[in-house]
């Protein structure tokens, strides 16, 4: 078997959608998950181990309902992908500005209860993340090598700033979800394009 089966999509459609693509400046967390760094320092992540950290985020997410999961994204490039995971598998999405309180505030008309939380970018998404620690739902986090890892349970690497990045990353999420739910059986079988997750 070669490393192209095992990946959950062809290696050609990560690296198509930059979602390899690093930043410049590397925080220690990390460095593990880097691949190498260019002449021009910019560093790129290890398509091996973005996959590997996706298949342990899906049979994460997978173990719950998709009311019980909230998938945050402040940072617009992701809002496209957010709504479409939304439309495809239920899970619900806050885009743009998220309200302190949603999640400890049950006064708040917007107050929700969750069971595990995704975002976008651990530093824009800061506020959803620090109320999940105060009601210790576990925090899933896409991060970059500019992130912090800190109060993040599982943390995702990939290029969590562009469109495309961010698009595959949420179509696959999307299609794994509903496969390890079983409501559909093969990749056959999941309807929506990566087009409805990307901006071109």
């Amino acid at each position: 078997m070669t490393a192209n089966e095992q990946f959950l999509v062809p290696q050609d459609t990560y690296l198509k959608s930059g979602i390899h693509i690093g930043t410049k400046f590397k925080t220690k967390y990390m460095e593990q998950f880097i691949y190498k760094t260019r002449p021009d320092g910019l560093s790129v992540l290890n398509l091996q181990k973005i996959d590997e950290r996706l298949k342990i985020a899906v049979n994460f997410l997978s173990q719950y309902s998709p009311e019980d999961i909230l998938v945050v994204s402040r940072r617009e490039n992701g809002w496209k992908a957010a709504k479409a995971l939304n439309r495809t598998t239920g899970i619900r999405v806050i885009t743009g500005r998220y309200l302190p309180g949603m999640l400890t505030n049950p006064r708040l008309d917007k107050y929700m209860e969750v069971k595990i939380l995704m975002v976008t970018d651990a530093w824009p998404d800061r506020n959803v993340i620090n109320d999940a620690i105060k009601t210790g739902i576990p925090v899933v986090a896409l991060c970059d090598i500019n992130n912090q890892s800190n109060n993040i349970d599982l943390v995702m690497p990939c290029n969590n700033k562009g469109k495309k990045s961010l698009g595959l990353l949420f179509w696959i999420v999307a299609r794994e979800y509903l496969k390890r739910r079983g409501t559909i059986k093969s990749d056959d079988e999941f309807k929506a394009s990566l087009e409805d997750f990307t901006d071109e």
